[in-house]
């Protein structure tokens, strides 16, 4: 029975999953956004975002924290320098997982996870739209004032 089992095995042995979890993590940080399946995403998303939760506070103990689970000298760097600089004001989720449909060779489920701060189309502060509504021109404004000739050209006939 599997009661009081809240995380998903993704059908490995622990070490093998620790292992996984954390070479997806690097890649998710080095990357700032990777394709895997949608169980993968999910396990992901609940391993690294506890860790950029605590990249905001910059502290030896929390580096030793995150290198512990990260086993990367080089994403625990970008991590505390980059990630945690942008995501320092928001309150959680710092992930994103989109579905991309299914794979051709096993017919899995896939899914795109990324840092959702460094994602330029979806972010709302970053590159808000231009109004495009016109108001309408008047008549007089648009239209070029008609010269009027007072030399009739029919009278050379």
């Amino acid at each position: 029975m599997r009661h009081g089992k809240k995380f998903n095995h993704l059908g490995r042995k622990t070490a093998h999953r620790k292992a996984m979890l954390a070479n997806m993590a690097c890649s998710l940080i080095e990357h700032k956004r990777i394709n895997t399946t949608v169980a993968k995403a999910k396990a992901v998303k609940q391993f690294v975002e506890p860790l950029i939760t605590k990249s905001k506070e910059d502290t030896t103990h929390n580096r030793r924290l995150v290198f512990a689970k990260l086993r990367s000298k080089e994403a625990v760097t970008e991590l505390f320098r980059d990630v945690s600089s942008k995501v320092a004001d928001r309150p959680g989720g710092y992930t994103r997982i989109i579905k991309l449909g299914n794979r051709l060779g096993d017919n899995a489920d896939m899914a795109m996870i990324e840092l959702v701060d460094f994602n330029e189309i979806y972010s709302p502060n970053e590159g808000k739209k231009k109004n495009t509504r016109r108001s309408r021109r008047s008549k007089s404004s648009t239209a070029a004032p008609v010269e009027t000739s007072t030399d009739n050209t029919n009278e050379e006939e």
